[in-house]
């Protein structure tokens, strides 16, 4: 059973003043107090946090030589983890394998050990939970954005429009025959049915168009 530390530092962590020697002086207080001398510090620097621990080099490092028994002291949450809900997931495998996390800034003792262990997953549980419903909004306030811009957020061109450039610098670019069609089948809604519609469009531009795509065109127009 062997007592291990890590301690991460980003380059923009580097540029704020985020200090490699402070984590290092909360993990080996930690030891200190517990009486665990630490048989190896891991340092993980100019690394993000983006990804998981198994994917940075110190960091997958480490998991491969945790074994049951051990016991991992980390200087805050943020540090190895990437956001609450991969410490939940990290933290319960940890858990369930018998191997020991402790967060300094959360205290001396393992926050997967019972009592403690209720109350921090419980904690994180709420925490991812919260991340998640940010993460939704973000995700959609984007999208809505890059579309009142006349960004493409995906999928297929609507009628009247076709997608110049890809990922994110896709954008719609009308199509002036097809515009000129959706302005009449705008203009004959509520009058004609859909397949009156349709049949209208040919007649009027030459373009033929299913009633489904007319209900689409119209739903897309009224949004």
């Amino acid at each position: 059973m062997a007592t291990y530390a890590y301690i991460r530092v980003s380059t923009a962590d580097q540029a704020a003043g985020t200090s490699l020697a402070d984590q290092q002086r909360r993990v080996e207080g930690v030891a200190l107090i517990r009486g665990i001398p630490i048989a190896r510090l891991f340092v993980e620097s100019g690394v993000t946090g983006s990804g998981p621990l198994e994917t940075r080099p110190v960091g997958a490092e480490l998991c491969r030589l945790l074994q049951p028994g051990d016991t991992l002291i980390v200087a805050k949450l943020d540090r190895a983890f990437r956001n609450a809900a991969d410490a939940l997931v990290k933290a319960d495998v940890w858990r369930a394998r018998g191997i020991k996390l402790i967060v300094a800034d959360m205290g001396h003792d393992p926050v997967t050990d019972d009592g403690v262990a209720k109350l921090f997953f419980g904690m994180l549980a709420l925490v991812a939970e919260f991340e998640r419903s940010r993460l939704l909004n973000r995700t959609n306030e984007g999208r809505r954005s890059k579309a009142a811009n006349g960004g493409h957020v995906g999928g297929s061109a609507p009628f009247g429009f076709r997608v110049v450039g890809e990922g994110k610098a896709a954008r719609l670019l009308e199509v002036p025959e097809q515009q000129a069609a959706l302005h009449t089948i705008q203009s004959l809604q509520g009058s004609a049915s859909l397949r009156q519609i349709a049949k209208i469009v040919y007649d009027r531009h030459a373009l033929r168009i299913s009633h489904e795509a007319v209900r689409r065109a119209l739903r897309g127009a009224a949004r």
